[in-house]
């Protein structure tokens, strides 16, 4: 989520605003818990897509890319409290807790979860962190914040223990398949390698043999043929998606555009 306030450091964060916005995640690196507080909330990724309103909460799986709708209501703010489940802490959880995994998990990475006493309980007793944030809390209060939380995600959903303390290694995925879903992504050529489960040197060795060019080549190359077709066929004006197709100026894509066919993305525009 794009510059959200930090409320204890790394671990609790609190998003507010009153427009709505579209915000491409590059990599959900963590299991993040979701309180929808008030607004529509909307994750989109390449196999879900996944929606909540005021009071309802969502587990986030890690290692995934997507693209984040806030939406406020009519006469209402956009407000979501959003808690960070990082890998350092549930292993040291595993271990205190003597927790394994019995299987792996095979269930959908992106989870609404039925509203109970306990979760609705337990976001009240966060709220007070959200509404008067003062410097002199500290990481241990967050700690405990969070060990309190998984506590009761595997009391709401035993199964979850599955997902969520699951430390293995990411296995190699089909690299073609992922790359032609998620060039558009905005993201670094490293992440990308870690989201097929392979080192970066490992990745821009599968890449060259699979496309026959270097990951930021291709990239570009890739984009910059989506855009074509996007304003040829559809009609679609460069303004609106330079930023879909992972530039990070409207100013770089024209530039490059002009340089690849010749001419500026409006000429194309019929």
């Amino acid at each position: 989520m794009t510059n959200p306030a930090e409320i204890i450091p790394g671990v609790i964060f609190y998003s507010y605003n009153s427009a709505m916005r579209k915000e491409k995640v590059g990599f959900l690196t963590h299991h993040t818990l979701v309180l929808q507080v008030s607004g529509h909330f909307t994750l989109e990724t390449s196999v879900q897509k996944i929606s909540m309103s005021k009071g309802e909460m969502l587990l986030i799986g890690k290692n995934q890319l997507g693209q984040i709708t806030k939406t406020p209501q009519p006469d209402q703010y956009y407000e979501t409290i959003v808690i960070s489940l990082q890998e350092e802490l549930l292993r040291t959880i595993a271990l205190e807790e003597h927790i394994e995994t019995l299987q792996k998990y095979v269930g959908p990475p992106n989870i609404l979860l039925p509203a109970n006493e306990f979760l609705k309980g337990y976001f009240q007793s966060v709220l007070p962190y959200v509404r008067n944030p003062v410097e002199s809390l500290t990481n241990e209060i967050g700690i405990l914040k969070v060990k309190e939380a998984v506590k009761l995600l595997l009391h709401t959903m035993p199964r979850l223990r599955n997902l969520l303390f699951d430390f293995s290694e990411s296995y190699k995925i089909d690299l073609e398949k992922f790359m032609l879903s998620h060039f558009h992504y905005n993201i670094p050529v490293a992440e990308f390698a870690q989201l097929t489960g392979r080192s970066l040197a490992g990745f821009k060795r599968d890449f060259q043999k699979t496309f026959g060019m270097s990951p930021r080549h291709w990239l570009q190359e890739k984009r910059l043929a989506e855009a074509r077709h996007l304003i040829e066929n559809r009609n679609k004006k460069p303004s609106v998606i330079y930023l879909e197709l992972g530039f990070e100026s409207l100013s770089h894509f024209s530039h490059s555009f002009k340089k690849k066919f010749g001419k500026a993305p409006t000429e194309w525009l019929s």
